[in-house]
């Protein structure tokens, strides 16, 4: 299974103070030793912002150029504002991020794996794949 690991599980697991032994953290790992991880600039560009300093910005930017990257297109803009759109209408209210994150999994047939609960309720009104711990 490929996934796409949202900003959620990487902020989990990049810190020092997570325990090993959360559900997220121990599926990403395994993930990652199986080769199974992909990512994109949106959520590189999320943890790099999260950063209180430049003191790990060099090894989380190492750790990312060797992850595949999706790359949105003019069609994932389109669909994701069209799923954003439908999750409204539905009542479901998702940001603008979350809506492309989740048209790039559904594009690209990758789970998302993640600890929002957003991405959830995306996955009961489309074909998306989630992995979340229940």
């Amino acid at each position: 299974m490929t996934v796409l690991v949202d900003t959620s599980v990487w902020s989990l697991a990049l810190r020092r103070d997570t325990p090993p032994e959360l559900p997220e953290v121990q599926e990403l790992r395994r993930e990652l030793a199986r080769g199974e991880v992909v990512t994109t600039g949106l959520v590189l560009q999320e943890i790099l912002q999260g950063l209180a300093g430049p003191r790990n910005r060099g090894e989380i930017i190492g750790h990312f150029d060797a992850l595949p990257m999706l790359a949105p297109d003019r069609h994932d803009h389109v669909e994701a504002a069209q799923l954003r759109n439908a999750c409204r209408a539905k009542g479901v209210q998702i940001g603008t991020i979350d809506a492309l994150l989740a048209q790039l999994c559904i594009q690209h047939a990758v789970t998302m794996l993640t600890t929002d609960r957003d991405f959830v309720r995306i996955a009961e009104l489309f074909p998306l794949k989630v992995w979340a711990a229940a």
